[in-house]
C-alpha cells in the first residue's frame, strides 16, 4: 500500500495552502497544526509533511515553533521544509524536533553543501524537487534555477540520496490530479529512488492510481483541506491498506 503523507504548510503558525507556489493565492484554513498532526495520527498517518512557506521565503526557518509543538506530541515521522539554507538553519530543524529535512533551494544552488550534507545525516536528508516546466524552481518557487529534474537528482544520487519528492507547480493546489506521467518516467529512469508524488491530489482515485503504479509515496494536502478526502476516508484507506 502506497503511504499516504498529509502535508500542512504553515504561515504565521496557522495552515494555509497556495495554488501553483504563489503567495497572492493565500487561503488560511484555521486550527491548529499540533492538532491537526494529532488527527491524522488518529487515523492512522506515520508521516507528516511540514513546510514552511515564511521560511521558504525569507530564506531561514521562521515557524519551529509549531515545529516544535507537533514534534512535542512523538506520534508521527516529521519531514521539515523551507528556508534551509545553511549549517546553522538545517541544525535549528534538528534541534526543533525534524526527523528529516527537505531541501529544495540549496541543492540547486550549492549542490556541494547539499552532497555535504547526505554525507552526513544520510537518508534524513530528502531533495525536495520543485518543477516548473521541467526545471527545478528555488527560494520559495519564486525563482527559476535552469536546472532540470534528472540533472538534479542525477547529482545527487552517487552521493546517496535515497528518497525525493517531486512537486509539479503547475499542479499544486490546483486540485486537478497529480501528473502522472511525469511519474511514471521517474519510476522508470531512478527505480531505485523512492519518488513522492506532491501536488495535485484530489480524491482517493489520484491516491488509488499512484499506488497502482507502484509509488511509494503520495503527499496530500488541500483535498483534505477542502473535503474531498475527509478524515474518515483517509482512516478507512488506511485500515483497508
Amino acid at each position: 500500500m502506497i503511504e499516504i503523507i498529509p502535508a500542512i504548510d504553515i504561515i504565521g503558525g496557522k495552515c494555509t495552502r497556495l495554488s501553483q507556489g504563489d503567495y497572492a493565492t493565500q487561503k488560511d484554513y484555521g486550527g491548529d497544526p499540533a492538532e491537526w498532526a494529532r488527527a491524522y495520527a488518529d487515523c492512522g498517518v506515520r508521516r507528516l509533511h511540514l513546510v514552511d512557506l515564511e521560511g521558504a521565503k525569507a530564506s531561514k526557518p521562521k515557524n519551529l515553533r509549531t515545529l516544535e509543538e507537533i514534534a512535542s506530541l512523538g506520534l508521527l515521522t516529521l519531514e521539515w521544509g523551507g528556508g534551509i539554507k545553511d549549517d546553522d538553519a538545517l541544525a535549528s530543524v534538528w534541534n526543533a524536533g525534524a526527523d528529516e529535512a527537505i531541501i529544495g533551494s540549496i541543492a540547486a544552488k550549492e549542490p556541494a553543501r547539499m552532497t555535504a550534507w547526505l554525507a552526513r545525516w544520510g537518508a534524513r536528508v530528502i531533495l525536495g524537487a520543485d518543477v516548473r516546466d521541467g526545471k527545478a524552481a528555488v527560494s520559495g518557487w519564486l525563482e527559476d534555477s535552469g536546472i532540470g529534474l534528472d540533472e538534479l537528482i542525477n547529482t545527487f544520487l552517487p552521493a546517496g540520496l535515497k528518497r525525493a519528492i517531486v512537486t509539479d507547480i503547475s499542479r499544486d493546489g490546483m486540485l486537478q490530479g497529480p501528473s502522472f506521467d511525469l511519474y511514471k518516467g521517474l519510476l522508470e529512469r531512478f527505480p531505485d529512488l523512492t519518488t513522492i508524488v506532491s501536488g495535485g491530489v484530489s480524491s482517493l482515485d489520484d491516491v488509488r492510481r499512484a499506488d497502482e503504479m507502484g509509488l511509494p509515496g503520495i503527499i496530500v494536502g488541500k483535498a483534505i483541506y477542502e473535503n474531498r478526502i475527509t478524515l474518515k476516508d483517509l482512516a478507512t484507506c488506511l485500515q483497508n491498506g
